[in-house]
């Protein structure tokens, strides 16, 4: 079992910047791949950025990529999502999730074994 929690979201003007953290506890972190999901109000769930089990490795949607930022420090069991830039639209509660295999794209939350609560982020203008 892993439990995954959420901090780091809140409120942020428009091109402003937030730094969110997850923090893992449980088995072995290092051996998850770790995700980021997200959810705008009245839409579905979208795919944000994955990265892989040592952290050589990341993918990300097209509408985050040279904004967002995944990153890891399995010494401290927590990933990370550096958002900069950030507009209106990426108002959302954004989600950590974890999963043996390494998997990018809105199809694969289906697949994802462990959830976070989510923290909600509001942009303003």
């Amino acid at each position: 079992q892993v439990l995954l929690v959420e901090s780091g979201g809140g409120l942020v003007q428009a091109g402003g910047s937030l730094r969110l953290s997850c923090a893992a506890s449980g088995r072995s972190f290092s051996s998850y791949a770790m995700a980021w999901f997200r959810q705008a109000p009245g839409k579905e769930r979208e795919f944000v950025a994955v990265i892989s089990q040592d952290g050589a490795k990341a993918t990300y949607a097209d509408s985050m990529k040279g904004r967002f930022t995944i990153s890891r420090d399995n010494a401290k069991n927590t990933v990370y999502l550096q958002m900069n830039s950030l507009k209106r639209e990426d108002t959302a509660v954004y989600y950590c999730s974890a999963d043996p295999l390494y998997c990018s794209g809105d199809g694969c939350q289906e697949y994802m074994d462990y959830w976070g609560k989510g923290t909600l982020v509001t942009v303003s203008s």
